[in-house]
């Protein structure tokens, strides 16, 4: 029993660590987002809040503004191990957003702050598919908050930084094996501080490079409430409600970008992120009640990835910019632990973006975003559940950009 207990919190709690990292897509620009989400060696406008507060004081004018949404649609298909059986999720539309603004004096000190979603999403499976003792569906949300400050010596270096206040919730339900009707609820709050640095450089007029790092960030979990259905002859040991308590690194992440303007109409850019997953070593939590029989520790061994980015972008002409790029995001997730709530396989994606300026400092950015995790035959070996993983995930966005 206390193996299936300890599936069920070790769940939530990677609930909480998909609010930090995730799927590492960084939907914080439509402008970046269509260039193979290439932003550490750009200047384009607030957005650099969260891309690289080192370049912030570099885009054109004294005002920034910039705010955006996008709409995710995704999907896990599984195909159970040794049978010929499978399940696909039915998840409801994602929508992030993000919103910054910026100022600068002097041309040479700028600041601002930015809202954004980085993480928040649904996962839906059914009711009574296989998996059902491990995840039913999950809600995530996150909030993250930054003023940022940043300063441009002879439009040749820059240097930022911004704290980041992250907030974020998390709703899960799963059935337990126990009775047709035994299931858990599980849901919690979690927040904590950390901060985003970052370096530019322009050598030439063509030529910039960017180097931004954020922090880890550990989300403390206290009090986290865990509501249970299950037979009366079980209540005295599992009480209908329980409380626990927990804490989980979020990697820190380097970014490296490089980019060429080839021409008046021609720019090109390559970026290599490091996502720092090896402090997620293991899932401890501490329970109020019964905590004899409940507490735990649960071993996760993510290892560090890099993802390697290149993009494009033409500007067709004063009205019309157009983008393209591509990235292969590698899995950290350990081969021996390998869970069905957050389903990281080594995937590949392609962007398209554009630009429309009707007026001078006006933009109107879209892009589109599609990701397809290659299929891998995994395995959690704590409860034995194997099989075939393939993901999908087709995220189109808007937004506006204003600078004067």
């Amino acid at each position: 029993m206390k193996n299936k207990f300890t599936l069920i919190f070790a769940l939530c709690l990677w609930s909480v660590a998909t609010l930090g990292g995730g799927y590492q897509v960084r939907l914080q620009g439509h402008k970046q987002t269509g260039f193979g989400l290439i932003g550490t060696p750009f200047a384009r406008d607030a957005s650099s809040i969260f891309y690289n507060p080192g370049s912030l004081a570099f885009y054109e004018g004294k005002f920034s503004i910039s705010a955006g949404a996008s709409g995710i649609f995704s999907n896990v298909l599984f195909q159970m191990q040794g049978m010929d059986y499978q399940a696909r999720t039915d998840n409801p539309t994602g929508t992030p957003f993000y919103g910054y603004v910026s100022y600068k004096f002097k041309d040479m000190i700028a600041i601002g702050v930015g809202v954004y979603t980085p993480f928040g999403s649904t996962t839906k499976w059914d009711d009574n598919w296989a998996g059902r003792y491990l995840i039913r569906d999950i809600k995530l949300s996150a909030i993250y908050i930054q003023p940022t400050i940043a300063y441009n010596y002879k439009d040749k270096f820059g240097i930022g930084a911004g704290f980041v206040y992250a907030t974020g919730s998390v709703e899960l339900n799963k059935a337990l094996p126990y009775s047709p009707d035994s299931k858990v609820n599980l849901s919690g709050k979690a927040d904590n501080f950390g901060f985003n640095a970052g370096l530019f450089f322009k050598p030439t007029e063509k030529l910039n490079i960017g180097v931004d790092y954020r922090s880890e960030i550990s989300m403390d979990l206290e009090a986290g409430d865990a509501t249970f259905t299950v037979p009366v002859a079980l209540q005295t040991m599992v009480p209908d409600t329980n409380y626990f308590d927990a804490s989980l690194p979020l990697p820190a992440n380097l970014d490296f970008g490089i980019a060429y303007q080839v021409n008046d109409k021609l720019t090109l850019a390559a970026e290599v992120n490091w996502i720092i997953w090896s402090s997620y070593e293991s899932l401890d939590f501490t329970f109020e009640n019964n905590p004899e029989l409940l507490n735990s520790e649960n071993p996760r061994e993510y290892k560090d990835t890099w993802i390697p980015r290149i993009g494009g972008e033409y500007k067709l002409n004063d009205i019309f910019t157009l983008r393209a790029g591509a990235y292969f995001d590698p899995s950290p997730a350990s081969e021996e632990y390998f869970t069905p709530e957050t389903v990281t396989l080594n995937t590949i994606a392609f962007t398209l973006g554009a630009s429309i300026t009707p007026l001078k400092g006006l933009d109107i950015d879209i892009s589109y975003l599609e990701l397809h995790g290659l299929e891998a035959e995994k395995n959690y070996s704590p409860d034995n559940f194997a099989g075939t993983y393939k993901t999908a995930a087709f995220i189109p966005g808007i937004g506006l950009s204003y600078r004067f």
